[in-house]
Protein backbone atom coordinates (compact mmCIF):
# COMPACT_ATOMS: atom_id res chain seq x y z
CA UNK A 1 0.00 0.00 0.00
CA UNK A 2 1.42 3.54 -1.19
CA UNK A 3 2.09 5.75 1.69
CA UNK A 4 -0.65 8.10 3.21
CA UNK A 5 -0.35 11.51 2.03
CA UNK A 6 -1.32 14.56 3.88
CA UNK A 7 -2.34 17.94 2.94
CA UNK A 8 1.34 18.94 3.03
CA UNK A 9 2.10 16.28 0.47
CA UNK A 10 4.39 14.71 3.08
CA UNK A 11 3.58 11.35 4.29
CA UNK A 12 2.41 10.19 7.48
CA UNK A 13 5.42 10.49 9.09
CA UNK A 14 7.10 8.87 12.60
CA UNK A 15 5.13 8.33 15.52
CA UNK A 16 8.16 6.53 17.57
CA UNK A 17 8.41 9.74 19.73
CA UNK A 18 4.80 9.08 21.26
CA UNK A 19 3.88 6.68 23.93
CA UNK A 20 0.47 5.13 24.92
CA UNK A 21 -1.64 4.20 27.63
CA UNK A 22 -4.46 1.49 27.18
CA UNK A 23 -6.03 1.31 30.36
CA UNK A 24 -8.26 -1.98 30.35
CA UNK A 25 -11.04 -1.64 32.94
CA UNK A 26 -12.24 -4.84 32.59
CA UNK A 27 -13.64 -6.79 36.11
CA UNK A 28 -11.75 -9.50 35.07
CA UNK A 29 -8.32 -10.78 37.06
CA UNK A 30 -5.34 -10.76 34.59
CA UNK A 31 -5.47 -14.73 34.75
CA UNK A 32 -9.05 -14.26 32.62
CA UNK A 33 -9.57 -13.63 29.30
CA UNK A 34 -10.66 -10.19 28.72
CA UNK A 35 -12.55 -9.46 25.75
CA UNK A 36 -12.23 -5.60 26.17
CA UNK A 37 -8.50 -6.18 26.08
CA UNK A 38 -8.93 -8.56 22.72
CA UNK A 39 -10.37 -5.40 20.75
CA UNK A 40 -8.02 -3.14 22.55
CA UNK A 41 -4.82 -5.34 21.61
CA UNK A 42 -5.84 -4.94 17.83
CA UNK A 43 -5.38 -0.91 18.44
CA UNK A 44 -2.30 -1.23 20.37
CA UNK A 45 -0.36 -3.22 17.34
CA UNK A 46 -1.10 -0.75 14.91
CA UNK A 47 0.50 2.08 17.13
CA UNK A 48 3.24 -0.48 17.70
CA UNK A 49 3.82 -1.10 13.86
CA UNK A 50 4.01 2.16 13.82
CA UNK A 51 6.57 3.19 16.33
CA UNK A 52 4.65 4.25 19.42
CA UNK A 53 5.72 2.74 22.59
CA UNK A 54 2.31 1.40 24.38
CA UNK A 55 1.87 -0.72 27.53
CA UNK A 56 -1.24 -1.82 28.83
CA UNK A 57 -2.65 -1.62 32.24
CA UNK A 58 -5.20 -3.70 33.86
CA UNK A 59 -6.72 -1.66 36.62
CA UNK A 60 -8.53 -4.31 38.67
CA UNK A 61 -5.56 -6.00 38.72
CA UNK A 62 -4.41 -2.90 41.12
CA UNK A 63 -5.33 -1.69 44.73
CA UNK A 64 -6.78 1.34 43.60
CA UNK A 65 -8.55 3.74 46.72
CA UNK A 66 -11.99 5.11 45.85
CA UNK A 67 -11.47 8.81 45.91
CA UNK A 68 -10.84 12.10 43.72
CA UNK A 69 -7.35 12.94 45.50
CA UNK A 70 -4.32 12.16 43.94
CA UNK A 71 -2.83 9.83 46.42
CA UNK A 72 -5.75 8.84 49.16
CA UNK A 73 -2.98 7.12 51.52
CA UNK A 74 -2.87 10.53 52.46
CA UNK A 75 -7.09 10.92 52.93
CA UNK A 76 -7.20 7.50 55.43
CA UNK A 77 -6.47 4.84 52.78
CA UNK A 78 -3.80 1.99 53.57
CA UNK A 79 -3.26 1.26 50.16
CA UNK A 80 -3.69 3.02 46.71
CA UNK A 81 -1.39 2.39 43.86
CA UNK A 82 -3.20 5.25 41.68
CA UNK A 83 -0.01 7.27 42.48
CA UNK A 84 2.40 4.78 40.64
CA UNK A 85 -0.54 3.92 37.36
CA UNK A 86 -0.55 8.16 36.99
CA UNK A 87 3.30 7.99 36.89
CA UNK A 88 2.88 6.32 33.65
CA UNK A 89 -0.87 7.56 32.72
CA UNK A 90 0.80 11.54 33.02
CA UNK A 91 3.50 10.55 30.99
CA UNK A 92 1.67 9.04 27.90
CA UNK A 93 0.67 11.51 25.24
CA UNK A 94 -2.43 8.91 24.38
CA UNK A 95 -4.64 7.49 26.59
CA UNK A 96 -6.66 4.80 25.35
CA UNK A 97 -9.85 3.89 28.23
CA UNK A 98 -11.43 0.30 27.19
CA UNK A 99 -14.28 -1.09 29.12
CA UNK A 100 -16.98 -3.90 28.77
CA UNK A 101 -20.83 -2.73 28.93
CA UNK A 102 -23.00 -4.23 32.27
CA UNK A 103 -26.12 -2.85 32.30
CA UNK A 104 -25.77 -0.09 29.72
CA UNK A 105 -23.33 1.36 31.27
CA UNK A 106 -19.52 1.50 31.63
CA UNK A 107 -17.63 -0.59 34.54
CA UNK A 108 -17.50 0.11 37.91
CA UNK A 109 -13.97 -0.33 37.32
CA UNK A 110 -13.68 2.76 34.57
CA UNK A 111 -15.66 5.17 36.68
CA UNK A 112 -13.00 4.20 39.57
CA UNK A 113 -10.49 5.26 36.92
CA UNK A 114 -12.44 8.62 35.69
CA UNK A 115 -12.77 9.87 39.08
CA UNK A 116 -9.31 9.22 40.08
CA UNK A 117 -8.11 10.94 36.97
CA UNK A 118 -10.15 13.60 37.85
CA UNK A 119 -8.39 13.91 41.05
CA UNK A 120 -5.26 15.15 38.89
CA UNK A 121 -7.38 18.02 37.55
CA UNK A 122 -5.46 20.50 40.14
CA UNK A 123 -2.29 19.56 38.51
CA UNK A 124 -0.49 22.23 35.88
CA UNK A 125 2.10 21.79 33.55
CA UNK A 126 4.93 24.40 32.68
CA UNK A 127 2.33 26.98 30.71
CA UNK A 128 -0.28 26.92 33.79
CA UNK A 129 -2.67 24.88 32.05
CA UNK A 130 -4.39 21.34 32.74
CA UNK A 131 -1.47 18.44 33.24
CA UNK A 132 -3.75 17.10 30.32
CA UNK A 133 -3.53 19.82 28.12
CA UNK A 134 -1.30 18.44 24.50
CA UNK A 135 -2.21 14.74 25.25
CA UNK A 136 -5.41 12.83 23.20
CA UNK A 137 -8.11 10.23 24.23
CA UNK A 138 -10.38 7.61 23.26
CA UNK A 139 -11.79 4.72 24.24
CA UNK A 140 -12.80 0.68 23.15
CA UNK A 141 -16.34 -0.42 24.40
CA UNK A 142 -16.99 -4.27 24.26
CA UNK A 143 -19.97 -6.11 25.01
CA UNK A 144 -23.39 -8.03 23.71
CA UNK A 145 -25.76 -5.44 23.93
CA UNK A 146 -26.11 -2.10 23.23
CA UNK A 147 -24.53 0.85 24.81
CA UNK A 148 -21.13 1.23 22.41
CA UNK A 149 -22.34 5.08 21.79
CA UNK A 150 -23.82 5.66 25.43
CA UNK A 151 -20.54 4.78 27.37
CA UNK A 152 -18.06 6.28 24.47
CA UNK A 153 -20.09 9.63 25.22
CA UNK A 154 -20.04 9.48 28.59
CA UNK A 155 -16.34 8.49 28.53
CA UNK A 156 -15.10 10.63 25.91
CA UNK A 157 -16.50 13.71 27.54
CA UNK A 158 -15.09 13.09 30.95
CA UNK A 159 -11.83 13.01 29.21
CA UNK A 160 -12.39 16.45 27.26
CA UNK A 161 -13.88 17.91 30.26
CA UNK A 162 -10.39 17.09 31.88
CA UNK A 163 -8.19 18.71 29.05
CA UNK A 164 -7.64 15.61 26.90
CA UNK A 165 -7.95 16.47 23.24
CA UNK A 166 -10.45 14.37 21.54
CA UNK A 167 -9.67 13.53 18.16
CA UNK A 168 -12.41 12.94 15.22
CA UNK A 169 -14.42 9.51 15.90
CA UNK A 170 -12.02 8.21 18.80
CA UNK A 171 -14.24 5.53 19.77
CA UNK A 172 -14.78 2.01 18.91
CA UNK A 173 -16.31 -0.91 19.63
CA UNK A 174 -18.09 -4.62 19.76
CA UNK A 175 -21.52 -5.25 20.78
CA UNK A 176 -22.81 -7.95 18.23
CA UNK A 177 -25.94 -9.58 18.60
CA UNK A 178 -28.84 -7.53 21.29
CA UNK A 179 -29.22 -9.91 24.62
CA UNK A 180 -27.11 -13.07 25.40
CA UNK A 181 -24.62 -13.97 23.06
CA UNK A 182 -21.06 -14.13 21.93
CA UNK A 183 -18.44 -11.73 23.30
CA UNK A 184 -15.61 -10.18 21.22
CA UNK A 185 -13.35 -13.24 19.94
CA UNK A 186 -15.29 -16.35 21.50
CA UNK A 187 -14.73 -18.80 18.44
CA UNK A 188 -14.03 -15.54 16.48
CA UNK A 189 -16.61 -13.59 16.68
CA UNK A 190 -16.19 -9.90 15.29
CA UNK A 191 -13.01 -10.43 13.50
CA UNK A 192 -14.37 -10.64 10.46
CA UNK A 193 -16.69 -7.32 10.99
CA UNK A 194 -15.57 -5.05 8.91
CA UNK A 195 -17.21 -1.95 10.60
CA UNK A 196 -15.28 -2.84 14.11
CA UNK A 197 -12.25 -3.62 12.01
CA UNK A 198 -12.63 0.50 9.87
CA UNK A 199 -13.79 2.32 13.04
CA UNK A 200 -10.75 0.22 15.17
CA UNK A 201 -8.62 1.71 12.84
CA UNK A 202 -9.40 5.13 12.17
CA UNK A 203 -9.28 5.68 15.84
CA UNK A 204 -6.15 4.07 16.49
CA UNK A 205 -4.31 6.65 13.43
CA UNK A 206 -6.53 9.64 14.29
CA UNK A 207 -5.22 8.92 18.00
CA UNK A 208 -1.61 8.85 16.46
CA UNK A 209 -1.66 12.32 14.23
CA UNK A 210 -3.36 14.43 16.29
CA UNK A 211 -0.96 13.18 19.30
CA UNK A 212 1.92 14.03 17.16
CA UNK A 213 0.52 17.13 15.89
CA UNK A 214 0.24 18.41 19.21
CA UNK A 215 3.54 17.34 20.52
CA UNK A 216 5.01 19.17 17.45
CA UNK A 217 3.41 21.90 18.19
CA UNK A 218 4.78 22.03 21.58
CA UNK A 219 0.74 21.33 22.92
CA UNK A 220 -1.96 24.09 23.08
CA UNK A 221 -1.15 27.68 23.36
CA UNK A 222 -2.15 28.99 26.49
CA UNK A 223 -3.33 32.18 25.70
CA UNK A 224 -6.84 32.30 27.20
CA UNK A 225 -6.08 28.94 29.39
CA UNK A 226 -3.50 30.00 31.74
CA UNK A 227 -5.03 28.99 35.33
CA UNK A 228 -1.94 30.87 36.84
CA UNK A 229 -2.64 33.67 35.07
CA UNK A 230 -6.45 33.69 35.69
CA UNK A 231 -5.22 33.18 39.44
CA UNK A 232 -3.03 36.60 39.42
CA UNK A 233 -5.81 38.73 38.03
CA UNK A 234 -5.65 38.48 33.68
CA UNK A 235 -9.14 37.86 32.39
CA UNK A 236 -8.10 37.23 28.96
CA UNK A 237 -10.59 39.90 27.68
CA UNK A 238 -13.74 38.09 29.89
CA UNK A 239 -15.76 41.00 31.31
CA UNK A 240 -18.88 40.69 33.20
CA UNK A 241 -22.24 41.70 31.29
CA UNK A 242 -23.00 44.55 33.66
CA UNK A 243 -19.96 45.91 33.00
CA UNK A 244 -20.85 46.44 29.66
CA UNK A 245 -24.24 48.09 30.05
Amino acid sequence: MAETQNDTGLGAGDFSGLRAVYLNCTLKRADQLSHTELLMSTSAEIMRKNGVTVETIRPSERRIAFGVYPDMREHGWEHDEWPEIWGTVGQADILVIGTPIWLGEESSVCRLIIERLYGMSGELNDKGQSSFYGKVGGTVITGNEDGIKHCAMSILYALGHLGYTIPPQADCGWIGEAGPGASYGDDGAGFDNDFTQRNTTIMTWNLMHMARMLKQAGGLPNEGNDRRAWKAGCRFDFENPEHRA
